[in-house]
């Protein structure tokens, strides 16, 4: 995943069987550079600090890992061509694990010898990757580590970048990199060696990272290393000095195999650290993974082949249960070393066999090899690794992030580091969680809005009624939704349809078009209630279109679906059911408006007053039983009965009313009030239900200031209801005195 890929040229032959097999050995022998390269320096950065006596046996782990992985994963990959070995990342988690193996021993003052536990440790690590690897592939579960949101990969292999940096400073000034190490760090010959280092690393940058040539890489690093004598030299320091002064390594002794599975060691082992050590070992398993299907992935792109995932995790998940009884540590297969095998012609599965068998014979060499190194030279080539992959998370990330995913970046690495991987994949999973819900939240809900004006069913209708349409079409609002609808974009959604209702107080019927909706939650369907809430307050209906049987059982779990809720399936029907209601509305209303002029024409005797009286007045509905006024409030008003009945009550004994008088339609009310400005002397109710029309004070002061005529036909008209009301009481009064 971090190793860059490197291109070389395919070699030619004659006999075309000869030529796949030179090819095959060609490339799998130029991946087999990296890979001996690369596990010296993985060697150093896992059996650094206390484990350095045993480096022998990690230079024995790392090759013997690096012969099983290419061989296996050689055997069986759907890539036929790729090279598998511990990756840098792997590397980095696995020196983690061991440095706690150490931490806890040490801390328990347990005096049994470091090896058998970390190689123990290194084993059973690496079996239970194995094994997770092929659970995922059989179960075909492993496409769900790409459902990680992808800062959380991003950090997580970003602080393997920085641990690698840290480990790649203890491997050259043999101290950790922690605050209370740092006074080492004045050391005039320490800060030498990191200086060196840090030059090594810069060299690598300019040429090989840039050049990418196959053998590039170990010609630089004997270039460096006879640079490093050459200095020595110079200075007048011979190599036994050069040793004692920490700039080369102490010979380790010829590389031994050892099974770590003896009954005494496994007896010894400090058992009781397995709570502890879960957090890294998952932070294994998590890398691993990642690292095969990713690197799985940036291998079918660069080499336009495809490959099977499932296959890949369980031959991977084989070849490290393998690795792992043999006490090897994890690895997959490496996307620069696959390519500089395809590069070089190599196409077999010959060429993971060559990479096994060249990772074995380095054994014969290495250990008496690494003690002619500076440790500058492979201390440089793990600050390069490190620094390479940090660049790549931290600084080429930021143009694809944005802010907010990349700071939630940068605090993964900061979490992981400061308190492991378990925290910070879990801290990481819930900040990218949130990210995403306040990313998603920000995504508009609403494609599109539309009202019944400018939107209308396919319906061919009259010119009367297009004209309702066009004149009315306002009270009907529409809002074409989209994506997934959650807490946060529905909220929004909800914010939206409150201010829409303030703006267009016409509105009678809204109109939610679910066709775009990819899902609904459940706090979505909160945020629905509340909309129902509020349209149900200004008597708006709510119309649902396209709603899928998910999001009905959603909404109805709230309650949402019910009275004041109509579901259409169809947007077209539902806007010819708006307009219908909308038409039939328009004409009721039409007729009552006629009626209600030929009243008032009959009561003023002109067709002008009446049309400046209902212009004056307000229609309102009341149901049955609902009080109109009240006893004793300001009489403000007068009304107009154009349909229904009210009754005027006065109170009785034991709180009850008593009805004195009721009237019915073309009758009025409180016109006595209005003129005289005295306080009800009666409450008025509703018996039925009831269409008025209301006059109140200050149209009444209007009329007298701008129509005095009107004003006078209604005073007219007030006195002849009086003086009919007056005689009827009259001949009442007469009855009852028979």
């Amino acid at each position: 995943m971090t190793d860059p890929a490197i291109g070389f040229t395919p070699s030619t032959g004659l006999n075309p069987a000869l030529k796949r097999a030179l090819n095959d050995i060609l490339g799998g022998s130029a991946a087999s550079v990296l890979t001996v390269t690369f596990g010296l320096s993985y060697a150093l950065l896992i059996f650094a600090g206390p484990l350095s006596p045993y480096l022998s046996y990690g230079i024995t782990a790392t090759f013997v890992s690096s012969a099983v992985l290419a061989a296996v994963v050689g055997l069986g990959s759907s890539l036929p061509f790729a090279i598998a070995a511990p990756d840098s990342s792997t590397a980095a988690v696995t020196g983690i694990l061991a440095a706690s193996v150490v931490e806890r021993i040490e801390t328990a003052n347990l005096s049994t010898p470091l090896l058998s536990p970390i190689l123990i440790t290194l084993g059973l690590s690496t079996m239970l990757t194995g094994l997770v690897l092929c659970g995922l592939g059989l179960t075909r579960l492993g496409r769900a580590i790409r459902y990680v949101p992808y800062p959380v990969v991003g950090g997580f292999l970003g602080a393997t970048g920085l641990l690698i940096v840290m480990g790649a400073v203890r491997v050259i000034t043999d101290h950790p990199l922690q605050f209370a190490t740092l006074s080492h760090f004045a050391d005039r010959t320490i800060l030498l060696e990191l200086g060196a280092a840090c030059a090594m690393a810069l060299v690598l940058y300019l040429t090989w990272h840039r050049s990418r040539s196959p053998f590039g890489l170990p010609i630089i690093l004997v270039g460096g290393v006879l640079t490093a004598h050459l200095a020595f030299w110079i200075t007048g320091v011979s190599f036994d000095e050069a040793r004692a002064l920490g700039w080369t390594f102490q010979p380790p002794p010829q590389a031994v195999f050892m099974l770590p599975w003896h009954t005494d060691d496994l007896a010894r082992y400090p058992w009781f650290a397995i709570p502890d050590l879960l957090g890294n070992v998952v932070a294994v398993i998590f890398v691993t993974a990642s690292s095969t299907l990713f690197n799985t992935t940036g291998i079918e792109v660069a080499t336009h082949r495809e490959a099977n995932l499932e296959c890949e995790l369980n031959v991977t998940g084989a070849a490290n249960i393998l690795t792992g009884m043999l006490g090897g540590y994890p690895g997959c297969s490496s996307t620069s070393r696959s390519m500089l095998n395809f590069s070089s012609g190599g196409r077999g599965r010959l060429s993971g066999l060559t990479a096994a068998a060249l990772s074995l014979l380095v054994l014969a060499v290495a250990p008496e090899l690494l003690g002619f190194i500076p440790k500058c030279v492979l201390g440089g080539l793990l600050l390069y690794l490190g620094a390479d992959q940090l660049h790549k998370w931290i600084i080429e990330s930021r143009k694809r992030l944005s802010k907010l995913e990349y700071l939630s970046l940068i605090a993964i690495i900061a979490i992981i580091v400061a308190w492991g991987f378990v925290p910070g994949i879990l801290i990481g999973v819930i900040i990218g969680c949130a990210t995403f819900a306040f990313s998603a939240a920000r995504v508009e809900s609403i494609k599109y809005s539309f009202d019944g004006s400018e939107y209308r069913s396919s319906l061919d209708r009259s010119r009367d009624d297009q004209a309702v349409l066009l004149a009315h079409g306002g009270k009907i609002q529409g809002l074409n939704l989209q994506s997934y609808l959650f807490f946060g974009s529905a909220n929004r959604l909800y914010q939206h349809v409150k201010q829409l209702l303030q703006e267009r107080p016409e509105c009678r019927y809204l109109l939610f078009d679910f066709k775009l909706v990819t899902g609904v939650d459940s706090s979505a369907a909160y945020s629905f209630a509340q909309i129902k809430r509020s349209a149900g307050d200004l008597g708006v209906e709510l119309i649902l279109v396209h709603l899928s049987a998910a999001a009905e059982k959603v909404l109805r779990s709230s309650d949402f679906v019910g009275e004041g809720v109509t579901i259409i399936p169809e947007l077209d029907r539902a806007l010819e059911w708006c307009e219908n209601e909308l038409i039939s509305q328009h004409q009721e209303l039409a007729q009552e408006e006629a009626s209600l002029r030929d009243w008032f024409t009959r009561m003023l005797g002109s067709e002008d007053g009446a049309d400046e009286l209902i212009r004056r007045c307000q229609r309102i509905e009341v149901e049955a039983g609902e009080v109109i006024v009240q006893a004793g409030a300001p009489a403000d008003s007068m009304h107009f009965i154009l349909d229904g009945r009210v009754g005027i009550m006065i109170p009785a004994d034991h709180d009850r009313t008593t009805r004195v008088r009721s009237l019915g339609r073309y009758t009025t009310i409180g016109e006595m009030g209005l003129v005289s400005q005295t306080p009800r002397s009666a409450t008025i109710q509703a018996e039925v239900d009831s269409v008025l029309y209301v006059l109140n004070t200050h149209q009444f002061d209007a009329i007298k200031t701008e129509d005095p005529a009107l004003s006078h036909k209604l005073l007219t008209y007030f006195v002849s209801v009086m003086a009919e009301r007056l005689t009827f009481a009259n001949r009442t009064i007469a009855v009852l005195r028979r």
